[in-house]
């Protein structure tokens, strides 16, 4: 046997010269998989600037080195690109969209709690943007909660300071201007921590509503994460 099974660490062979070749070999191969973080899942053109250890999930239409290694992980070691062939139920971390993924014996699925042998998923997900306020009473948020989203809560922070005739503001959604919070704060650093004790489902996309208190917005951003799950459909 040359390699392990799982891991594929390339082994220590009888009367082998040069041992060390091969036990660094493993060893920097571990050093990318162990907790491991991939640096992509869909860049298709091997980077000429990686580090040792760097990893990433190949994708279809991997070109140069990476040709030929589709489904595998490209690790940066030595000096070189190594491959490994991932296992069902691998987890790791994308540095990209800092998000936990699980590999799932074909592709690598983001905030996956559980999985089903046909592909169906229970995923948690949080997502996260910026808000640019514009003059007016009320603002609607460009970018949307997903259809078919459980939405469990809304966190938001005050990035820069709100200007206006406003003494605080409401956010909401779904005909709901205060359902994830009211009375909010104007200076940078302010925050809404908006809990539902009933999750909300929208079969739709719903933007999220920020509401003036006691005049209008001029001006201020807010970051905004919503935090929600989503089922996906099992396959064919």
């Amino acid at each position: 046997m040359d390699e392990t099974g799982v891991l594929q660490l390339p082994l220590v062979q009888p009367a082998q010269a040069q041992k060390h070749v091969t036990v660094n070999e493993a060893l920097l191969r571990l050093d990318g998989m162990v907790q491991l973080r991939l640096r992509g899942l869909d860049v298709t053109l091997p980077p000429v600037t990686a580090q040792e250890g760097d990893c990433y999930a190949v994708p279809p239409g991997a070109v140069n080195q990476w040709a030929g290694h589709e489904g595998e992980v490209a690790i940066f070691a030595g000096g070189g690109w190594v491959f490994a062939t991932p296992q069902i139920g691998w987890r790791g971390w994308d540095v990209t969209l800092h998000e936990e993924v699980v590999f799932d014996g074909t592709a690598w699925i983001a905030g996956a709690a559980a999985l089903s042998p046909k592909g169906a998923g229970t995923l948690f997900r949080v997502l996260e943007f910026t808000h640019d306020l514009v003059s007016g009473a009320t603002n609607a948020t460009a970018i949307t909660i997903p259809s078919h989203a459980m939405v469990f809560g809304v966190t938001a922070r005050v990035v820069t300071t709100i200007t206006g005739s406003l003494s605080g503001w409401r956010l909401g959604a779904d005909g709901s201007d205060n359902r994830f919070g009211q009375g909010l704060g104007l200076t940078a650093g302010s925050y809404a921590r908006g809990v539902l004790g009933t999750p909300l489902t929208g079969y739709a996309p719903l933007p999220l509503d920020l509401s003036a208190e006691g005049g209008s917005f001029a001006g201020g951003q807010v970051r905004l994460a919503v935090h929600y799950l989503e089922l996906t459909l099992p396959g064919v």
